[in-house]
């Protein structure tokens, strides 16, 4: 990513609200209903160049699609792997990770009225979700199909960017870790963790390469670098945890072989669901594992209530030269829309531990579906022009 020469640059960590009379697009392509090139140039680019603009004009400096393509289902990574299927839930399993945990335990009430209400975010407007009735599996060696699904979503991002007709300064593309992948794919093949979590490194990798051959910077993301440390049962130690971590630093830092550093970002969250998050793990726990992922750029929570008071732990973290931080200075875990006097504050907090020209602003995670669209556009407004104050603090003059 670019250094700040003038002023604290802006970006965001990626899912962003779907443009309107689009509504229905996102889901279309992760299903596998939208395959077809034509329709796709005639459906999603549009779609994706209204998200451009808007970014733009609303001053976003390192750009991204929204997040059209993610998808929690076969049908979207089957396009992109082999050895995957889907099987019913037993009686005896969740759908999900994000269903057993510590904390749901804990807060039985609060989360079983959010089940009943379908929501993980209580944005009005929003459509329920549907009970997972499928888990998807590996029930064969996990590899890649090859670049095509991605370059697929590569070639939509670069037409979008041509039809939207604004000057795009930098621009990025998030793809998962393989610590997050396994968050949706259970293993039901391989002999040992580290089997599985390596070839899900493996399958990824090509993704990796295509992401930055085609002049993006590459967006890993992995929250759950931290979120697994709930969904563990029992609480693990400390120490057992870390070693659960590194695998999976390490088999991602496999995956970005010979990527050049300054072409990669990493973000981390503790998941964006809209609830205590009493049980989140602190980041000293992890900070140095974090510092050891092959990426120039550090993303993470830092506007959330819950992880603000870290930012103190980067005074000790001895981040090496040449990274940068872009910690979250709006949060997706509010409908208060943060004043810019207070996002300038958090970013001064930053420069003053690595440098002005080290520090992006950025968001906590992604805004597009964790609050409404019309807060998610205020709210990077906000961050645009806490990015300035800071910016005529730390260039007098300019």
């Amino acid at each position: 990513m670019k250094h700040n020469t003038q002023g604290i640059r802006t970006s965001h960590v990626g899912r962003l609200p779907t443009p309107p009379g689009f509504a229905d697009t996102p889901a279309r392509l992760a299903s596998g209903q939208l395959t077809d090139r034509g329709e796709t140039a005639a459906l999603v680019v549009p779609a994706i160049a209204e998200t451009v603009r808007r970014q733009i004009t609303t001053g976003i400096d390192c750009i991204g699609d929204g997040e059209f393509w993610t998808g929690r289902n076969l049908a979207h990574y089957a396009q992109h792997f082999a050895g995957v299927t889907a099987r019913p839930v037993r009686p005896d399993e969740v759908g999900t990770t994000r269903e057993s945990t510590r904390e749901r335990d804990e807060f039985r009430q609060f989360y079983a009225d959010m089940d009943r209400a379908r929501t993980m975010f209580f944005v009005p407007g929003e459509k329920p979700f549907q009970p997972i009735q499928e888990r998807v599996v590996a029930n064969g060696p996990i590899k890649s199909k090859g670049a095509e699904a991605i370059q697929r979503e590569l070639d939509t991002f670069k037409a979008a960017i041509a039809q939207a007709g604004v000057a795009v300064d930098e621009a990025f593309v998030a793809v998962l870790a393989p610590g997050w992948l396994d968050h949706f794919i259970y293993n039901e093949y391989y002999k040992t963790e580290e089997e599985y979590v390596y070839a899900l490194a493996e399958a990824l990798a090509e993704e990796y390469r295509a992401v930055v051959a085609a002049g993006f910077v590459l967006q890993v993301d992995d929250p759950g670098l931290p979120d697994w440390w709930d969904m563990i049962k029992p609480e693990p130690s400390i120490d057992a945890y870390r070693k659960f971590a590194r695998l999976r630093i390490d088999a991602l830092n496999h995956a970005l072989a010979g990527i050049p550093e300054e072409k990669v970002r990493y973000h981390l969250c503790w998941g964006s669901w809209h609830g205590p998050h009493t049980h989140d793990l602190p980041l000293r726990h992890i900070i140095d594992l974090v510092t050891m992922v092959k990426a120039q750029t550090y993303s993470f929570e830092a506007g959330n209530v819950r992880h603000e008071h870290e930012w103190k732990l980067w005074q000790d973290a001895k981040l090496p030269a040449g990274k940068m931080l872009m910690p979250g200075v709006v949060s997706h875990a509010t409908n208060v829309v943060e004043h810019p006097e207070l996002v300038a504050e958090r970013l001064l907090r930053f420069a003053g531990i690595v440098g002005r020209e080290n520090v992006i602003a950025g968001t906590d995670c992604g805004l597009g579906g964790r609050v409404h669209a019309e807060l998610v556009w205020a709210k990077l407004a906000a961050l645009v022009e806490g990015a300035r104050l800071a910016s005529k603090t730390l260039w007098p003059g300019r």
